[in-house]
């Protein structure tokens, strides 16, 4: 699972919600150290372990491995008060979370008003408004562009985080015809809310960059996923964050040489929250089919998602920008109810067939999609173990994308659970 003296990257390499979180926390089994890289609160995983359910948003999915340290690195945005949320929750379920997390100096600190900012700017765009998780990691964002930003390190310097916050809530008034903030209040609570999470401020820099190495295992989980990515993603209907190898490096601060395997992770369909486009999304009773058997709910959120057809468009644009070493495949046993699966392979776009994902979204308005068709194994493969013991058609299917792609499969998901994984050792 890991190279030695390198640190393995998980990503996403659709819109999200692909599973990251299940293979996470295999590797985490293993890890020594398991970091977020960039991202907030709008991140959403899922882990089933010892017959309990795990959400986790902001927290890396290793927390739930009780001999794996948890970083949160200095790209991802946060919010203190939901970070001590989800550490409360999971240590109600018996997750011992002391000496474990480490958040860096360098995060940027999100903030109620940064709330508050995302869904007046989501009123302000009406139809066309992002369909962000009004979490305000936008904004948060924006503000550290802008450099008005407040860091961790400044909570621990009383006049200059007064001195900030003034700035940045003044800014926020001018920019807002009814914002109304209590700077004094702020002041107060994070008096409260820095003295525990003091103990967790690190330099994270320095301590991953050591523990690589060092030898130690280091798993990076990447948050949402390359389709959202804020530069190669469907602009402007993306996240506020590089979501590939490039933020992975920029939001932990360790260079190109200390990176070993980069594992994609990708769903056996398709599917996406939010508004932007999604040229595979069925409409019909085949895309209710596929919501309801894979019960595609937002973790973060709550919203249904909307579901189509695997895009190999969009896995070939992604696996193009991150170069990745093996995919994971994940939620295939969803597809065990179905008499026909579509795959596409290429679109047809002003009269010409394109395999490349195109920058401008005006010219998928009337994009033909053209689709290889497959049939089902109506049959479960919830109890595989290994790839053979898979339906023919349920191999056939799987070979095709690897072999499209040019990328190996080495990991199989066919349900819920930690262990419906098959693994496909790579010689």
């Amino acid at each position: 699972m890991f190279d030695k003296n390198k640190a393995t990257i998980i990503l996403g390499t659709q819109w999200g919600d692909e599973g990251k979180g299940k293979l996470c926390d295999l590797f985490s089994n293993e890890a020594d150290v398991c970091a977020r890289c960039q991202g907030g609160n709008n991140a959403g995983h899922t882990i089933v372990a010892n017959g309990k359910k795990y959400a986790v948003h902001l927290l890396p999915s290793g927390i739930v491995s009780p001999d794996c340290k948890a970083v949160i690195g200095s790209g991802v945005v946060v919010h203190l008060e939901s970070l001590f949320k989800e550490l409360d929750d999971i240590e109600k379920k018996g997750v011992d979370t002391k000496g474990r997390i480490f958040v860096s100096d360098r995060c940027q600190i999100v903030f109620d008003f940064h709330q508050m900012a995302d869904g007046l700017n989501e009123i302000e765009l009406g139809g066309e408004s992002i369909g962000t998780t009004r979490r305000g990691i936008g904004p948060a964002y924006s503000s550290k562009a802008a450099r008005t930003g407040i860091r961790v390190t400044s909570l621990y310097n009383e006049s200059e985080f007064k001195e900030r916050l003034e700035i940045i809530v003044g800014n926020m008034k001018k920019r807002y015809s009814t914002f109304d903030y209590d700077v004094e209040s702020e002041i107060s609570k994070y008096k409260t809310l820095s003295e525990r999470l003091k103990p967790m401020v690190l330099d994270t820099v320095v301590y991953i960059n050591d523990m690589i190495r060092g030898g130690h295992k280091v798993l990076i989980e990447g948050a949402n996923a390359m389709m959202l990515d804020i530069d190669f993603g469907t602009y402007p209907f993306v996240t506020s964050s590089n979501t590939g190898v490039g933020g992975a490096l920029t939001g932990l601060g360790i260079p190109p040489s200390l990176i070993g395997k980069t594992i994609g992770v990708v769903k056996a369909y398709t599917t996406r929250v939010g508004s932007g486009p999604f040229p595979t999304e069925l409409l019909d009773s085949t895309g209710e089919k596929l919501q309801k058997f894979g019960a595609e709910f937002g973790v973060t959120t709550g919203r249904p998602r909307r579901c189509g057809w695997l895009d190999l468009v969009v896995l070939n644009h992604s696996n193009l920008i991150n170069g990745y070493t093996s995919l994971n495949l994940t939620k295939l046993d969803v597809l065990d109810v179905f008499d026909e699966i579509k795959v596409a392979t290429s679109y047809t776009i002003n009269g010409e067939e394109t395999k490349t994902f195109p920058a401008d979204l005006n010219l998928l308005q009337d994009v033909t999609i053209n689709y290889k068709t497959f049939k089902g194994w109506n049959q479960s493969i919830a109890k595989c173990t290994t790839f053979e013991q898979l339906p023919e058609n349920c191999q056939i299917y799987v070979n095709f994308i690897q072999q499209f792609i040019g990328v190996p499969i080495e990991w199989i998901g066919v349900g819920v659970g930690r262990e419906d994984m098959i693994h496909i050792p790579q010689v």
